[in-house]
């Protein structure tokens, strides 16, 4: 790997306070319930695999979260430091996360994006993703 390129590699318990400044930065207009630091216990204790870190000139530059049901995979927090976007970051998240929900038998991934988030939309389906005509519905559980 060369000096300019990005790593990418599992996540580990001493990258959580980075990764929970990069999503307090990024997805500064989450809700309360959707605290960093609950997250990632949460995603700890399943697939951790499929929790992926970016790795840029030693610093932490992006993330992405993955999850497979056998059936389905799933994508979250995929964030890229605001000041590297535009340099494919995302884009090698992505694919490294694919290629890793492929090696365990998926076969569709989905994913939600916030409507009014036009730019992240379109970034999506520069890599080949569609909306769909779905209704995401959800329900808080205790």
């Amino acid at each position: 790997m060369t000096k300019n390129e990005l790593e990418i590699r599992s996540f580990c318990e001493h990258d959580i306070d980075l990764v929970v400044a990069l999503w307090k930065d990024v997805f500064s207009e989450d809700p309360h319930w959707n605290d960093p630091r609950k997250i990632i216990r949460g995603k700890l204790q399943i697939q951790p695999e499929l929790f992926l870190v970016g790795i840029f000139e030693n610093q932490l530059m992006a993330t992405v979260m993955g999850g497979f049901d056998g059936f389905r995979g799933w994508v979250y927090h995929l964030a890229v430091t605001p000041n590297m976007r535009k340099r494919v970051f995302g884009k090698k998240m992505m694919e490294t996360l694919e290629k890793r929900l492929i090696e365990l038998g998926c076969h569709k991934i989905n994913l939600q994006v916030r409507e009014l988030n036009r730019g992240v939309v379109e970034f999506y389906e520069s890599l080949g993703y569609e909306v769909e005509d779905r209704i995401s519905m959800g329900k808080r559980l205790k």
